[in-house]
């Protein structure tokens, strides 16, 4: 299952790219969101912090799950925790507020996204250590 959900998380870049071009830079950054909330989606199935049908209601218990789980281990950067939750600070304000985001904005998400997608892909190719269980935030 983690396979599909980085296809997923594969094309929604290429998507968000089209919509840049096209000047949308509300949906290029909602799809570059969305890149990066599949591809956390997936690292946290691989490192078996949650199963594939039981995943994230929230964004924010995705958000703080990846934190906590992938970013506070060391398994990946404290740079994707920020450019995730800062893409999904920017994918708000294009959602969700009357002015449209500046393209620059957009450009830059859909840069960090292809590189979260790309670091995801990389740590999917390891073995996932063992994980201590404890108290997850929300799922």
């Amino acid at each position: 299952m983690t396979k599909e959900i980085m296809d997923k998380a594969g094309k929604a870049p290429a998507s968000a790219r089209l919509l840049l071009e096209a000047g949308d830079g509300d949906g290029a950054t909602n799809r570059a969101y969305y890149a990066m909330s599949d591809a956390a989606s997936a690292a946290l199935v691989w490192a078996e912090v949650v199963t594939a049908l039981d995943r994230h209601k929230t964004h924010s218990g995705l958000i703080a799950n990846f934190g906590l789980h992938l970013v506070r281990t060391g398994r990946l950067a404290a740079e994707f925790g920020r450019s995730l939750n800062r893409v999904q600070e920017l994918r708000l304000t294009g959602d969700y507020l009357a002015e449209a985001l500046p393209l620059e904005k957009a450009e830059w998400a859909v840069q960090e996204a292809e590189t979260f997608v790309s670091g995801v892909r990389q740590l999917l190719t390891t073995r996932p250590a063992p994980t201590k269980t404890g108290d997850a935030p929300d799922r």
